[in-house]
Formats: structure tokens, C-alpha cells, sequence
């Protein structure tokens, strides 16, 4: 069983403190080229998110049986395993999602985020934990490029969820700006990405700024004189 501060500690860590897209900046590839739409960001999030989860639950229960020598070559081979049965299945289920994700899922296998975890946490630590770090790293890969692909959108469109009728065939995008509205060109292209997630970056430094400058003007906590006493 994994402890509860344990738990918070790996959540924090993957969702906010060390958030894989705005504070470790990795995998920017995806992070750039797929956040066209917040759909797109979030169905190859949550692909990625099984692929986290379950290479750090395979290589935490195999770690003592990989040579140190050749630990990468192993990783690499068990993350591509699964990152295949992702492919396929989206193949089969969601065939126009994974035509518009095109090259991406397959690319999961050399995304830095993933090997950078496995490496770092699941080679180190119980499969339970290495679970737990995968799914989490994944969530804040997974909001982090849902807002994103909702800004450019929304600035590029009008509209936000743009393509859902791929995943759900009953649900259609939601307008927010009249249909009048001619688009922002500059939102789906490559310098449109780069200026909102510098913004994202901006905004996530200025809130952790906020926090511990709070932290820092809180009182200290009395203390109490334990076994001493006024003569």
C-alpha cells in the first residue's frame, strides 16, 4: 500500500510542481503540433497516459531483472510494445482521430516524457508508484495540452471541442463567438503556439511565485515549551 502523503506527493508532482509540459517543457513536438483543437490534445494525452502507467508498472516489476548495461534498449523495447497496441487500437476504434493524429501516437515511444519517467521514477521505485507517477505525469501532460488546444481554437475559430464528433458521433462543437467571427490565423500555426504556451508558462510561474511568497509572510507557528516551566 502506498502512503497518503506518498500519494499527494506523486499527484502534486506530476499534475502541478513538475508538470511535464510548462515546467519540464518536454515533448514539445506534440505539444505544438497536435493542440490544434483541445480534442486532439486530449485523445493523445490519454494515449500517452496508458503508455506512462503501464511501461512504469512493467519496468518497476522488472527493474531487478534488466542489466544496468542495457536498461534503455529494454525500456525503449517495452514502451514500443505498448505503444503498438495503442496504435492499433486507435486504429480500430477511432479511425478518423488517428488519421488527424497521424505520426504522433507512434511517436510516443521516443517522447522524452516517457523515457525521462521511466528512467527517473519507475527504474527506482514500486510498480504501485511507478503506476501512480505515469498516470499523474500523464494528467498534467493531459490538462496542460487541453487548455492549450482550447486557446488556440478558440481564438483560431470561435469554437472550442472542435472534432468530438470523432470520438462521439451524437456531440458537436460548442460555438462561442458568432459565426461572423473570421478567425485568428496566427492561433493554429507554430508561432500562435509557442506565444500561449509561453503565456501558460508565464502564468504557472506567476502563480507558484504568489504561493510562496503567501508561505513566506504566514506566522510561525507558535512553540510550545515542552517540560519547561516558570520557576
Amino acid at each position: 500500500m502506498i502512503k497518503r502523503d506518498e500519494f499527494t506527493t506523486i499527484a502534486g508532482n506530476g499534475i502541478w510542481k513538475q508538470n511535464t509540459s510548462i515546467v519540464q517543457i518536454l515533448g514539445l513536438c506534440p505539444l505544438l503540433a497536435v493542440t490544434t483543437t483541445a480534442v486532439n490534445g486530449i485523445m493523445l494525452s490519454l494515449a500517452t497516459i496508458i503508455v506512462m502507467a503501464l511501461s512504469g508498472l512493467a519496468i518497476a516489476s522488472l527493474r531487478n531483472l534488466i542489466p544496468h548495461e542495457i536498461r534503455i534498449p529494454v525500456f525503449i523495447l517495452i514502451v514500443a510494445a505498448l505503444v503498438t497496441v495503442v496504435d492499433l487500437l486507435f486504429n480500430a476504434n477511432l479511425h478518423e482521430l488517428y488519421l488527424v493524429l497521424g505520426i504522433f501516437i507512434p511517436l510516443i515511444v521516443t517522447n522524452c516524457i516517457v523515457l525521462a519517467r521511466v528512467e527517473a521514477f519507475a527504474a527506482k521505485n514500486s510498480p504501485l508508484q511507478a503506476t501512480l507517477d505515469g498516470i499523474f505525469m500523464g494528467v498534467g501532460m493531459l490538462w496542460t495540452l487541453a487548455v492549450l488546444g482550447a486557446m488556440r481554437e478558440f481564438i483560431a475559430s470561435g469554437t472550442v471541442f472542435g472534432g468530438i464528433d470523432m470520438v462521439f458521433p451524437n456531440l458537436h462543437p460548442i460555438r462561442l463567438l458568432p459565426e461572423t467571427y473570421h478567425g485568428f490565423l496566427l492561433a493554429l500555426l507554430p508561432p500562435g503556439a509557442f506565444i500561449l504556451l509561453g503565456c501558460m508558462i508565464a502564468w504557472k510561474n506567476w502563480i507558484s511565485a504568489k504561493a510562496a511568497a503567501h508561505a513566506q509572510k504566514q506566522p510561525p507557528a507558535p512553540m510550545e515549551a515542552a517540560g519547561c516551566h516558570s520557576l
